[in-house]
Parts: C-alpha cells; structure tokens; sequence
C-alpha cells in the first residue's frame, strides 16, 4: 500500500473512532443529552426567528465550543477516575478546573444567545 493510500485510509479509520466516541457521549452522558436537547432547541429558534449567517456561525460555534468541553470534562474525569478512583484532592482539583473549563464554556453560549436572541425577541 502506498504512503498516499495509508494516509487516507488512516483518516477515514479516525473519522470513524471521533463518530464513535461522539455517539457514546450522545447514548452515555446525560450533560451532553442535556447540552444536545438545547442544541435543538436553539436551531427551531434560529430558524423560527431567521437570523443571519453570521448568527447562524457563531450559534453553532457555541453550540460545538460547549458541546466539544462537555466531552473533553467527561474524559477528564474518567482519566483521573481510572488512576486514581479513590478521593484525593489532586484529583478533585482536575475535576473541578476541567468541570470549569464548561461553565466558561456555557457562560459564553449564554452571552452569545442573549446578543443574539434579545434583539429578535424585543
């Protein structure tokens, strides 16, 4: 097999792995069900109100920004679970920056929604 033919076919298999891991998040963790549910929400919203591309663009940059923490936290949080699975401070302290990282995460949703949406809804 060529280094061309390796390259593509190795892409294709980690495009399959990141769908696979995206799924699992949808089917396991509830915070992602929840974030997902909003997603939706948010889209009947963007088209019930037509706004812009450029709000379409950073709607769904939010949307993807949270959703892309939300699994980054989870995996934290098993990491640390797998080494260290009793209760240890150093790794309370892992959870809550990456359980942090989130909410910096939805703040800026929120934020961009109100910028967004209160001008539609007023």
């Amino acid at each position: 097999m060529t280094k061309i033919k390796k390259f593509v076919t190795g892409r294709i298999r980690g495009c399959g792995y990141a769908m696979k891991g995206a799924l699992l998040l949808l089917k396991t963790e509830a915070s992602i069900q929840v974030q997902a549910g909003i997603a939706v929400i948010m889209g009947i919203a963007g088209f019930y109100y037509n706004i812009t591309a450029t709000e379409w663009i950073l709607q769904t940059f939010a949307i993807g920004l949270i959703m892309s923490m939300e699994g980054m936290n989870t995996a934290a949080e098993g990491i640390a679970d797998f080494v260290h699975p009793d209760f240890h401070d150093k790794i309370g302290f892992i959870k809550d920056v990456a359980a942090g990282a989130v909410f910096i995460a939805a703040i800026t949703a929120v934020i961009i929604g109100a910028i967004i949406y209160i001008p539609y809804i007023f």
